[in-house]
């Protein structure tokens, strides 16, 4: 049987697929000190939990119950429903990610995968723009010299530092993930993958239930393999679905129950009111919460009162 169909976790199936044990037949092989070998201490996991790199969403209070920002070496899910701002996110994240070092950034680069083509580069664009801005206004404020207030960034030069990629059926989406291990090999200062939607070509054409599961399972399981590998962030932005349940018809994210145990980080994005929200449905390291975000024209922000259901197009 291969680790890719055992009933256990995605965490502990990646760890295993990560070490090279790819079906039981190669586990029952290895010693126990081969075995031995892949292990950690607790200590050492803690500490490197403590250092794990984040990158801003440009939300302050969606910042703080994230521990900082989207985190690296992890896989995060987004889902909700259309209109919530699930692109808007993403875009965000892959200016953000190039964000320098001495800003607080990872001064990285991002692959997008676009599977609904809803990638806006006027968008990413106008994001771009704001950022370039709001870092020259931390310079002015904390540094007196003018040259040392300089932003030495171009918005051309975050768009060229975005790697897109458009995909139209699930196999592309396939055989793309599994590409890229070796583009990122060439390309090693990426630190963000997104993949918008990652459930767009798996709602379609599907009749083989068992299929679709067993594919996205091994998806997610290379995406994971990847994040840690590369100390990158992956983030799936998810669509909603309905689902039965106590005898009413309710809201949840798609893909089934597999799916979602397949992401490190799970967050549901959802209207109160007028007001978007994001709350932590699942994680290993942060506690359940909620904040308030908003969809403004510079990009992602903190909720105010002026700038709610913007629509952008």
């Amino acid at each position: 049987m291969e680790v890719g169909m055992l009933p256990i976790s995605a965490s502990k199936r990646g760890k295993l697929l990560a070490a090279g044990y790819t079906s039981l037949h190669s586990i029952s092989r290895a010693s126990a000190s081969q075995l031995a070998t892949g292990g950690q201490t607790a200590w050492t996991m803690l500490n490197e939990e403590k250092f794990n790199t984040r990158i801003t969403t440009s939300c302050v209070d969606l910042d703080n119950i994230l521990g900082g920002g989207i985190t690296c070496k992890e896989v995060t899910e987004l889902g909700g429903v259309p209109g919530i701002g699930k692109t808007q996110i993403g875009i965000q994240l892959a200016v953000n990610v190039q964000i320098p070092l001495e800003y607080g950034g990872l001064g990285g680069k991002a692959i997008y995968i676009d599977t609904e083509g809803s990638f806006m580069v006027e968008r990413v664009l106008q994001i771009a723009e704001a950022c370039i801005e709001d870092m020259s206004e931390y310079s002015h404020h904390f540094h007196n010299n003018v040259q040392d207030c300089e932003v030495k960034m171009h918005p051309n030069s975050i768009l060229e530092n975005i790697f897109y990629f458009r995909v139209c059926s699930y196999t592309e989406q396939i055989a793309l993930v599994n590409y890229l291990d070796k583009f990122i090999e060439e390309h090693k200062d990426v630190k963000i993958i997104i993949i918008d939607s990652v459930t767009f070509h798996f709602r379609q054409d599907f009749e083989d239930m068992a299929l679709r599961t067993r594919l996205l399972n091994e998806m997610a399981l290379k995406l994971m393999k990847l994040a840690r590998k590369f100390c990158s962030a992956v983030v799936l932005l998810n669509q909603v679905t309905t689902k039965y349940i106590e005898g009413s018809y309710q809201l949840t994210l798609a893909l089934g129950d597999s799916w979602s145990h397949s992401c490190t980080n799970r967050i549901i994005l959802f209207w109160n009111g007028d007001e978007r929200h994001a709350y932590i449905d699942k994680s290993p390291s942060l506690k359940s919460a909620s904040a308030a975000y908003s969809v403004t024209t510079r990009g992602i922000r903190n909720s105010n009162s002026s700038c709610k259901r913007i629509k952008m197009v």
